[in-house]
């Protein structure tokens, strides 16, 4: 008797048609299109996943440099005076502690100075 695949080549196609779905014109509905679409896209995601890290960083840089400006020294120079206060805070929760809490942050920055 000869072995038929057709139920599993339909849930393949099926997988990666719903992977497609909310994408424009054909590259939803004809399998050729959305397997490349679905593939493009899966590479961007993983990619991203990383840039998205380093963009993070960056926002968190940009908000204290602003904060450190304020208080009238540079970015560089208020982390150097956090690490020589033995202030082991990280930027993401000092960026956090300045848009959240600026009278926390502002103690912060008396105590370094």
């Amino acid at each position: 008797m000869r072995v038929k695949r057709g139920t599993t080549r339909r849930a393949k196609h099926k997988k990666i048609i719903k992977l497609a779905k909310g994408y424009i014109g054909r590259r939803k509905s004809v399998f050729k299109l959305a397997k490349q679409a679905v593939y493009k896209a899966g590479q961007h995601a993983y990619r991203d996943r990383k840039n998205k890290k380093r963009t993070m960083r960056s926002l968190w840089i940009i908000n204290l440099n602003a904060v450190a400006h304020e208080a009238g020294m540079s970015y560089s120079t208020m982390i150097k005076k956090l690490k020589d206060s033995k202030i082991e805070i990280n930027r993401k929760i000092l960026a956090d502690i300045a848009e959240n809490n600026p009278s926390v942050m502002n103690e912060i920055i008396n105590k370094i100075k």
